[in-house]
């Protein structure tokens, strides 16, 4: 007999260690919001940033949840749920829950259940805030041992200065670039001029999304890829001749469901893998890193940028990831 299921929403305040800065702006704590799913018997979690760039609320996606909750009595399952909510964090968090507690349930891993092989530690980037050239350069000679930092552009000037300031400060490391849709056509070659003279070897998302046409006619010396242009599957296809690359996040897609079928059409369609993450805690983690065991670039430092982690979190080695235990997810 299946057991009716209870879900319960809380809201979370996790402290950033110093401030997280974008082209966007700056944050100093991740709120998170945590789906929890119940038989009464197992538990199932999952955990979701809400993204005001998506138009995204801690109060819209808390309601989003609880207006679902109503529907798991009439039967909503993790497939049915695909249907009943729009790609986005709250269906990350309830689409995660609902893999934990199929987990639990049939005491085996969701890389089991997802017909997947078993998760191996990956090396993740480590995210350098965008600021002023040498504060970015101190940030980048701390963090110089790691083998990959993805650093925060977007500027309306001084982009050069930042990518040759970060390259000065930490020569050994791979260099990957976010400029969160911060540059325009005017600036872009320049742009891209100075990070390919940098060693940079991916830029995310140069161009805003409704704006991006310029990449499909100027020459790409270096991978691009789409972040805020690409979500779910429906949106892969027109990125074909302007991006190389596709950055799939959970609380994009709505979940570990979709980010697996994603995962499988971009490579049908020619484009790289990148697995990136909102500022969170390993819970959130923790089902991205089974997508990330196909990318060529994986982002998944969200812990590390936080002041603590939650209890039973990732287990990070400098910069590799490892995979989660059972007390944590999955």
């Amino acid at each position: 007999m299946t057991l009716p299921l209870s879900l319960a929403v809380r809201v979370e305040h996790w402290p950033i260690a110093g401030s997280f800065t974008i082209s966007r702006g700056a944050k100093t704590e991740a709120v998170v919001v945590v789906a929890e799913l119940s038989d009464s018997r197992h538990r199932g979690r999952g955990e979701c940033v809400p993204y005001a760039r998506y138009d995204e609320t801690v109060a819209s996606v808390a309601a989003a949840l609880e207006k679902a909750a109503g529907k798991l009595a009439l039967g909503l399952d993790r497939s049915g749920l695909q249907r009943e909510m729009r790609p986005g964090a709250a269906r990350n968090a309830l689409d995660c829950a609902f893999w934990d507690l199929e987990a639990k349930r049939a005491g085996r891993p969701v890389h089991e259940l997802a017909g997947l092989e078993a998760p191996k530690p990956l090396i993740t980037a480590y995210t350098i805030s965008i600021g002023a050239p040498q504060t970015m350069a101190n940030a980048a000679r701390a963090a110089a041992s790691r083998p990959l930092l993805k650093i925060k552009l977007g500027g309306a000037q001084g982009d050069s200065e930042r990518i040759d300031a970060v390259r000065a400060a930490a020569p050994q490391s791979e260099l990957i670039v976010d400029a969160n849709e911060g540059w325009t056509a005017g600036n872009l070659a320049e742009n891209l001029a100075a990070c390919a003279s940098a060693g940079v070897t991916l830029i995310e998302q140069p161009l805003p999304a409704d704006n991006d046409a310029a990449l499909a006619t100027i020459q790409r010396p270096i991978a691009i890829c789409a972040d805020e242009s690409v979500h779910d599957r429906a949106t892969l296809r027109a990125l074909v001749g302007r991006y190389d690359a596709v950055n799939i996040k959970l609380d994009k897609t709505g979940g570990l469901t979709e980010a697996l079928a994603m995962a499988e059409e971009a490579s049908r369609l020619g484009l790289q893998i990148m697995t990136g993450c909102m500022v969170a805690t390993s819970l959130a983690m923790a089902p991205a890193a089974l997508v990330a065991q196909r990318a060529k670039v994986v982002d998944l430092d969200g812990p590390l940028l936080l002041a603590k982690d939650r209890p039973d979190g990732l287990r990070y080695d400098g910069s590799l990831v490892h995979p989660a235990t059972p007390a944590l997810w999955g």
